[in-house]
This record gives structure tokens, sequence and C-alpha cells, in this order.
């Protein structure tokens, strides 16, 4: 009989076949996890434990009865609080993250990394209270220690603040007939040599993103309703369509009403050459006023807040590219910023070289208006002394985004995408330079916030390394504004 553990457990809730191709299909299997949450879920973890004092830990073992014996040596011993204490009911396994042992019972702790309360956590906690009723224990609150996201940090850090606590014991009651259920199904299902016949639905975007959606999407042509921008047609529909039948592209051309969606499906189908507003693109490009910056901000989050005055998981400015043309045939000058990552006072250094860069009055280019013109607003916050020349700064930008979203500009190759990974390489198909994949270590936002983090712990070596591949991912993202201000000059 296959264990089950409060992850498979969820995974159940989630999905029923997923469990089943868990056990009978791993060579599908395609990993969703970010590293960044996994780390982010070990940190929150191991700071929740000093949050009630003094505890005792049972070490993790491959061999699950090590450690169901380790944590009954330390109940024996007396101990009161126990992390990742280990019990087994039948084939039921759980670690808690964190055991309060109390004169009326006992009390689970379940600690989250983010900084709200899913249901699906509820059924996580819910099903190690489960374990511990029936292994006889007088279960006195289950709950749910998450991040507080309203939380900033002071001169001091203030554990009891960082973390909320929700109790969430009735809600388990209400659910113990539904577990009893659902672990009587999971074995049969576990049992069987038969695939669960479990079509595509929400379940395989919520609440995480299915590691075998692409197995179970085999039967869909290459091109079809999942590919679709969900800006421009909305999960809830592209499911309605897909069990309506109306999946591929070639039925979709005559069902889709959004104009921008059919341009994705059009372009491919017909192999279109590329749409072109000349108007709309011109009128555009006339409000641009010189000199012009080209600027583009990478950020990185702390979950557990390391400067004064920021909050868990805001995003920090440690970087930004800078191109500067200060006129139409003018020379293009480059500048930049990359913070030291030992430095506590990165987000101000970083805000006084932005100012002392950008003096003029001209267009500020950036790509995407919800970012850079936010990352502004919190540091003026942080620093009201900067709030003027930031504010000046938003006022004159100006985004770059606009005639790809708006698809005044389109081709086949954007794939429905207006990213400035996918229009960059779309506009310029044969220039090796300007393609991402082509740079080493850094090729995504994401990867600039990891290695900017990571730098913490590396070698000096290393550190100059990643810094290296930060300084020539950024400057790409600026230097492709460039070049589409280039593209988008030409025309007539």
């Amino acid at each position: 009989m296959v264990n089950i553990s409060k992850s498979l457990y969820c995974n159940y809730v989630q999905c029923k076949k997923m469990v089943w191709l868990l056990k009978n299909k791993m060579e599908e299997y395609v990993e969703t996890k970010n590293e960044q949450v996994l780390d982010n879920g070990n940190k929150v973890g191991d700071l929740a434990r000093r949050y009630f004092g003094n505890y005792s830990l049972v070490k993790y073992d491959e061999v699950l009865i090590n450690m169901i014996m380790d944590t009954k040596k330390l109940l024996k011993d007396g101990k009161e609080i126990i992390c990742e204490a280990s019990f087994k009911f039948n084939n039921l396994f759980a670690s808690i993250d964190v055991l309060k042992i109390e004169d009326d019972g006992v009390s689970i702790y379940e600690v989250k990394s983010s900084s709200e309360i899913k249901d699906i956590y509820k059924d996580d906690a819910s099903f190690q209270a489960y374990i511990l009723k029936k292994l006889g224990y007088k279960i006195k609150s289950v709950n749910i220690m998450h991040v507080n996201s309203n939380y900033v940090l002071g001169k001091e850090f203030d554990i009891k603040e960082f973390f909320t606590v929700e109790d969430i014991t009735d809600i388990s009651i209400l659910k113990e007939n539904e577990i009893e259920e659902y672990v009587k199904e999971m074995n049969e299902v576990l049992d069987s040599n038969k695939e669960p016949n479990i079509d595509i639905d929400k379940q395989c975007f919520s609440p995480y993103p299915c590691p075998f959606f692409k197995y179970c999407t085999k039967h869909l042509p290459e091109k079809n309703v999942f590919d679709i921008n969900g800006k421009f047609i909305r999960l809830n529909d592209k499911l309605k369509l897909y069990h309506e039948g109306n999946y591929s592209y070639e039925t979709l051309i005559n069902s889709v009403t959004n104009e921008k969606a059919l341009d994705q499906i059009d372009f491919v189908l017909n192999n279109k050459k590329p749409k072109i507003n000349v108007e709309k693109i011109k009128e555009f490009m006339s409000k641009l006023k010189y000199p012009l910056y080209f600027l583009d901000y990478e950020t990185c989050q702390f979950v557990i807040p390391e400067i004064e005055g920021t909050r868990p998981y805001q995003q920090l400015t440690f970087q930004y590219s800078l191109h500067i043309l200060d006129k139409e045939d003018g020379e293009l000058i480059h500048k930049e910023f990359l913070a030291d990552v030992n430095d506590k006072d990165f987000i101000r250094h970083f805000a006084e070289s932005l100012i002392k860069d950008i003096p003029g009055d001209g267009s500020v280019i950036i790509y995407n208006k919800s970012f850079e013109p936010t990352r502004n607003k919190e540091i003026a916050r942080m620093y009201p002394e900067f709030k003027e020349d930031l504010e000046k700064i938003n006022s004159n930008m100006i985004d770059f985004m606009i005639p790809f979203y708006e698809h005044w500009y389109y081709t086949k190759e954007m794939e429905g995408s207006y990213s400035i990974k996918y229009v960059l390489p779309a506009l310029y198909r044969d220039d090796p330079s300007l393609d991402y994949h082509n740079l080493d270590l850094i090729h995504n936002g994401g990867e600039a916030s990891s290695s900017f983090i990571d730098m913490i712990d590396k070698s000096e070596e290393e550190v100059l390394k990643i810094r290296k591949a930060l300084l020539k991912y950024c400057e790409l993202d600026t230097y492709a504004m460039v070049k589409i201000y280039e593209k988008l000059k030409e025309i007539e």
C-alpha cells in the first residue's frame, strides 16, 4: 500500500488523476515549481520555529519510521515544541511544521510563506489533524501561520508582527468526513492499473500548475486554445471552448471575437505578413521628446525583509540600465547601476544614481508602464527627499509596449505576446546579438532576481561572474528598446 503524505493528499484534492500519474507516469512529469518559491518556503519555515522559543527538531530521514520514533522519544521526554513531528496512521503520514504540546491537547501549526491563506492550505492542515485524531490525540487547535504582507521592517525585526496566525480548527472538523472519503478513494486509485478518466479543467491550473499538463493535452493540436494569450481570452472562456470541442486554431478562427486573439490565430493559419498601423505608430512616436532615456529596472524580493522600511515580497530595485540618445542622429550613450548585495542601503544608492543620470526633461522610455513608475513611487515613500525628482521621471515616461499590446505592430513570430522577449526577435529575426537565449547565465528577470540574492553566499570569483552577467542582461533590455525605437522610426 502506497504511503499517503500530506503533499500527496493535497495533489489528490486538486486532481484525482494527478496522484495516479505520480505513481505510474513520472517520465511525463514536467517541473513547475519555482526554486525561489521553494527557497522562500524553507526560510519562512526555519524562522517560524523561532516564533515559539525553544524547540526540538525531528531531522528528515528517508526511512519514515526513524522520524516517527524520534518524535515518540521527544514526546516521552516532555518536549513542548516539536518541529517536523512525524506521525503515521495506517498508510497516512505527515510531518507537522510545528506541534505544540499543551495541558489540554496539542496544537498544530502549518507554516506557509504565502501572504494569504489558500483553500488548499486548509486541506493540508486538516489532513494532519485527522491523522493525530485517529491516533488518539486531543486536538486543541489547528492553525495556519503565514507572512503578514503589511509588516514593515523597523530598526529591529519583530517576529511576532511578521507572522499572522489564523485558527482553522472549526474548518478542520468539518473536513473530517471529506478526508475519510478521499483517503478511501485514493487507496483505490493508487492500487488500480487503470488511469483515471479526468478531462482538462480548472484543476489543471489551480491551485498550482499541473506538472502533467503536457501529457494530458497530448491529444490536442500543436497550436490550440490554451496557447492564446490569457489577456485576450480568459481561462474560463478557454475551458468553455475546449469542452465544446472548439480548441484548434482552424475552428477558433470562426468563433473567437477578440480582435487580438484573432490576430494570433489568423497570422499562424495564413502565414500573414506583419500588420503595421502606420498612422497610430507615427502618432505615438510624435510624442517623444529628446533626449531619450531608455530605462529598465531589475528587482529582487526578500520574503523576510532585510532593509529598513520594506515589506515582505516588496520589489526592491537593485539595478538599472540606461541608454541615452540626446538627439535623433546623436551618439548613443550607456549608463548603468548595479548594487552591492551586502549594501543595506542599496535602494537609496540606486535612487541617487538614477536621478543623477536622468537630469533632463526628455522622454523616459520603458517597457510595461505598471513596473518602473510603481517602483519609483515606493522609493519616494521610503525616501521623501527623492519624491520630486522621481515624480518628474515618472511624468516623462512613455511605454514602448503599447504599440505591440494594441497590435499596431504585430507579426506571426510574436505568438500573441507583447513581451519584449518575443517582440525583439520578431523584429530582428537574423541578429543573434539580440537573442536573450544567447546570453550567459541570466536570460530573464526571474533569473536576474535570484542571481542577485544568490551573491550573498558566493565567492569573490563567482560574484564577479554573476555581476558581469547581470550587467549584460539588463543592458540588452534597454538596447532592445533602442532597436525597437529604430524599427518604429523607419515606418512611413
